[in-house]
Order: structure tokens, then C-alpha cells, then sequence
């Protein structure tokens, strides 16, 4: 009805403008001006995907120099998820995991690149046989698994993500609960050379070796932030203003940034990932959270909110009671894994992760630990690495650093209330034994009832040869995704 009213005062006003009722102009308007009317109790839903975006990254979660004015509004206007932890820190398999609610090794997409398995079920469809129509723009799955979700209708365009949603629904009218989903490709490299941060004045973790090049690329990332930030906010407005008041907004990410320590990487950097939202009337605005949730366990949520038909035998679960403030706690523990990056980064790794504690299994700790960044070194990504070779020839903690990124040892565990930032590795303190056996037995048991076999997709480099170079790793490259082909 909101809508209608709405629709009708638009039409009223420009009558009056041009002084004389015309027909004729009235049916061009009424073309062009589609309502979107849902006259269900269901709420309409929109999911709001970032690529790479660190969890410290944004205004709401006290980041000093990057700006994100709607993002903080939205986390203003709905409950932010201090504690949410996507299932792997990689796109592929985080987002199979998002649409499946399994775990990796369950749904089959467990390296970078790949799929779950064809007999699968994706939740979407959850939604769509309970009548609703979803719609989605730009970087929701992974690749050809976009096609394959079944979306009513789907834009790929990684660009005008603005002007794509805006365009469909001006030209489309839409009857009944509605789901939007939108996946931008910012944060994700290459970063924009447009750069509004001042390199000099951009903050760096402790654990970064601080150079030149580091800052430049720095304030890129940050630069992709505000514009990724910009974007939702002009999009959002829009669809707040036709939608209605009964919808529910979710901004998340798919896991960290493409930085040392983050993406690819289990420590909270690459797992933990920003989570807003916001449902009006329903879920209490400018209110958080600490309960622990995965993404797998999204999907879920929304079904029951919805009233849609469950899904058995499934990783996730939902935490409506959550976000409807009736309970604190949801998950004690979490679990992520990581496997491969085609022959970029092949370091299976599995965590447990508490409130308190975090336990980190390395199984190829004899290999290095390496990925796209160091590797390549392309502009907008990872060319700051060359940077970071030359300052450790000569400084003590820059060659630290770099031996802690490529050498990892057999079991890591972290007392994350003293040390969140994950530097001080108490595998072997005494004083925590107790707490690293149980929580060792627990990954165990976890990986026994996963079936988790840690399947690799290529051959490790072992730390007693030297680090592939550029044009070794290339060439590598193009024998991987030749033999890919042949596989599929």
C-alpha cells in the first residue's frame, strides 16, 4: 500500500507540472515506473556481498583511516555480528558454503575454483518454492556455479552494480516477497589506482612491514572500501524506498582481504567477516551481538524467518533467536578449513576456534606457505612484496615477518582475550596443555565426522627447495588449468 501511495503522488505531482492531463505521457510514466508490491507477511530480503573485505576494515568495527558512512549506518539501523566466521577464506569454497550450509568437505567444493557436488541442494531454492523470486547482481557464487543457483533473474556484471539494480526493477513489476542478492568485486584485487587515502597517513597492522609501496597499496584497498561503501549506500536507498518498510538487509563478506596473514589464511584475519542486520520493527537497531555464528549457518536463518521448508542434514543452523535478542550465546565453537589455491597456495590448514582460544592444524608444515601475492607480485595486488625483500636484507623484524609467512609450524594455539592479534603461538606452554589436547581432540573428532580427507589439488613446494619463481609458477599455472579442463 506504502508503495502505491507513493506511486500516486509521483504521477499527482507531475500532472500538476505540465498543467493538463496527458494521456499519452501517463502511459509512457506507467511503463517506466514498475511498483514492487508485497502483500505478504514474509519479508522481503536483500543480501549484500563484499569480496575481500577485511572485518577491521570499516567505521563500525573502529577502523582509524578508512571511511564507511553507509555501512556504519546500516550497522546503526541493525544488529552487527561481532563474531561471525565464514566456513573457508577462500571465494569458492566460502560461498558454496553459504549456499549449500555444509561445511566444505561435505559439499565438495574444498579448494579454491571448485564446485559442490552436482546432488547437492542450494538454499536458494528453499526460498523460491516458498514463493519467493530472487534476483541477483553481480559475484554471488563462484563462477559457472552462478548459472547453475537458478536465480530468477541474474546480471553478471561486476560493474554499475547501481545502475543494474535500479534499471531491472524501474522496468519490472514485481508482485510478492522478493530476495536481492548483490555481490560487488571490492575489495578484491586489483585494487583502483584511484587512490583518496594519503599513502603517509594510512594505518598499518603490527604485523606488516611498513615501506613505501606497502602504504600506496594500503590506501588502494582502503579506496576500493569507500567506493564499495558508496555503491551500497546509493543502492540500498533505492530499494528502501521501494521495497517498504518489511525488509530484511544482511551485509557480509566473504572473508578477508588479499593480505599477509588474511585471505588464504585461518588466524581471524582472513576467517572473521563483518556481518550486519537489519530488519525494521523486528530486529533491534543500533544493537550487537557476541554470539559466534558461521556462515553457514545465514541460509538457515533465513529459511525459518521466512517460514520456508527446512533443509535436514545440514551443517548450519539457524540463529533467529539471536537476532530477535532472545538469546546471548549460539555456537561454542568454529570451525574453518582451507586447502588449496590452484598452484598458488596449496596449505591445507583446519581450525578450532572458541571465545577464548584458537587451535590452527598446519598438515604441510615441511612446505611453504605461499599465494597469488608474493608469487606474482602484480600492481594493485602483491607488487609491495618486492618491498618487503629489500627491507629484510638489512631489518631483523621485516625478515622475521617473511619467515613467519612462508614457514609455519606443526600446531599453532593462541589465547585470543590477550592475543588477538594472533603473534604469540603457546603450542608449547605448559601452562595451556590441558585446554590444546581437548581442543585438539575436538578437531579430530570434527574431521572424522566431516570425512575430511584434506584432498589436494597440487603438489606442495617443500621448504628444502628454493621458492618457485614468477615464470616457474606461470608456467604451472597454465599446465593446471589445461589439465582442469580435461577433468570437467
Amino acid at each position: 500500500m506504502l508503495n502505491r501511495l507513493r506511486f500516486k503522488k509521483k504521477v499527482k505531482a507531475i500532472l500538476v507540472l505540465f498543467n493538463y492531463p496527458n494521456l499519452f505521457f501517463l502511459g509512457i510514466l506507467i511503463g517506466s515506473c514498475n511498483t514492487t508490491i508485497n502483500n505478504s507477511s514474509k519479508p522481503n530480503i536483500i543480501i549484500y556481498l563484499a569480496d575481500d573485505l577485511g572485518w577491521k576494515d570499516i567505521g563500525f568495527n573502529n577502523a582509524r583511516v578508512v571511511k564507511t558512512p553507509n555501512l556504519d549506518k546500516l550497522a546503526s539501523d541493525g544488529m552487527v555480528v561481532n563474531n561471525a566466521f565464514v566456513a573457508s577464506p577462500a571465494c569458492a569454497p566460502s560461498r558454496a558454503a553459504l549456499l549449500t550450509g555444509l561445511m566444505p568437505a561435505r559439499n565438495g567444493a574444498e579448494n579454491n575454483h571448485t564446485y559442490p557436488k552436482e546432488e547437492i541442494n542450494l538454499l536458494t531454492k528453499k526460498l523460491q518454492q516458498n514463493g519467493y523470486k530472487i534476483y541477483a547482481f553481480g559475484k554471488i557464487a563462484h563462477g559457472k556455479m552462478n548459472p547453475e543457483c537458478g536465480f530468477d533473474y541474474y546480471n553478471k556484471q561486476l560493474i554499475y552494480l547501481e545502475e543494474n539494480v535500479k534499471n531491472f526493477l524501474n522496468r519490472t513489476t514485481i508482485e510478492g516477497p522478493i530476495c536481492i542478492m548483490i555481490g560487488d568485486r571490492r575489495p578484491h584485487v586489483p585494487w583502483t589506482k584511484k587512490n583518496i587515502y594519503n599513502p603517509e597517513t594510512v594505518d598499518l597492522p603490527e604485523y606488516f612491514i611498513d615501506t613505501k609501496q606497502t602504504r600506496e597499496h594500503r590506501g588502494r584497498y582502503y579506496s576500493d572500501i569507500s567506493g564499495f561503501d558508496k555503491t551500497l549506500g546509493g543502492i540500498l536507498d533505492f530499494l528502501e524506498d521501494r521495497l517498504g518498510k518489511n525488509t530484511l538487509t544482511l551485509m557480509s563478506s566473504d572473508h578477508g582481504g588479499q593480505w599477509p596473514f588474511g585471505k588464504w589464511n585461518l588466524y581471524d584475519d582472513g576467517i572473521r567477516t563483518p556481518l550486519i542486520i537489519k530488519w525494521p520493527d523486528k530486529i533491534q537497531a543500533n544493537s550487537s551481538t557476541n554470539a559466534m555464528v558461521s556462515w553457514i549457518d545465514i541460509f538457515p536463518t533465513l529459511i525459518e524467518l521466512t517460514g520456508s521448508e527446512n533443509e535436514e542434514n545440514i551443517d548450519g543452523k539457524s540463529f533467529l533467536k539471536v537476532l530477535m535478542g532472545e538469546s546471548k550465546t549460539f555456537r561454542d565453537e568454529i570451525f574453518t578449513t582451507h586447502n588449496a589455491d590452484g598452484v598458488f597456495n596449496i596449505f591445507p590448514i583446519r581450525s578450532v576456534r572458541t571465545k577464548k582460544y584458537k587451535y590452527i592444524r598446519n598438515f604441510f608444515y615441511h612446505c611453504y606457505h605461499t599465494n597469488h601475492s608474493d608469487l606474482l607480485r602484480k600492481d594493485g595486488a602483491g607488487a609491495y612484496w618486492n618491498s618487503w625483500h629489500e627491507s629484510s636484507i638489512q631489518n631483523k623484524k621485516a625478515k622475521q615477518i617473511i619467515s613467519k609467512y612462508y614457514i609455519r609450524p606443526p600446531e599453532e594455539f593462541y589465547d585470543l582475550l590477550n592475543d588477538p592479534n594472533e603473534q604469540n603461538n603457546l603450542i608449547n606452554n605448559k601452562y595451556y596443555r590441558e585446554k590444546i589436547i581437548q581442543m585438539r581432540v575436538k578437531l579430530d573428532q570434527w574431521m572424522e565426522n566431516q570425512k575430511d580427507q584434506v584432498n589436494l589439488s597440487h603438489t606442495p613446494y617443500l621448504i628444502t627447495e628454493p621458492i618457485p619463481k614468477k615464470i616457474k609458477i606461470e608456467e604451472l599455472n597454465k599446465e593446471f588449468k589445461k589439465n582442469k579442463k580435461k577433468n570437467y
